[in-house]
């Protein structure tokens, strides 16, 4: 009997965890990078890293992405970019860090605040 516990515990578990890992990787599906603000000291390169990030070219976009959020520290949209980079390279918890800033930042965009990509990493 302990056995036949221990064994569906186990099971248990696994699927747990494999549940777990699927709704993270279906998390960013459909996800769309969103555009500067208009005047926007970042808007050259995240126009450049969106063309990048529609071709799968994560780790291209995410350096663009990154570039235009130095350039515009007070711009929503770079962080909401970088974020949707990290969530399909599996690194959620960056993703989540840059949601959070996207979303203090970005309480004027209706986009951006009714993400549902944005909405599950910051659990709301």
């Amino acid at each position: 009997m302990a056995k036949q516990v221990a064994s569906l515990a186990t099971v248990l578990s696994l699927a747990v965890v494999f549940l777990s890992a699927t709704t993270w990787a279906e998390m960013g599906t459909g996800a769309m990078p969103l555009k500067a603000a208009a005047g926007s000291k970042a808007e050259k390169h995240l126009s450049e890293g969106i063309e990048h990030y529609d071709k799968g070219h994560w780790d291209v976009a995410g350096k663009l992405f990154s570039e235009a959020a130095k350039e515009d520290p007070t711009s929503a949209e770079p962080h909401y970019d970088v974020a949707l980079v990290l969530d399909k390279k599996g690194d959620h918890a960056g993703a989540t860090k840059h949601f959070k800033t996207a979303y203090e930042l970005g309480k004027d965009n209706p986009e951006m605040q009714n993400s549902e990509i944005l909405k599950k990493h910051l659990k709301m």
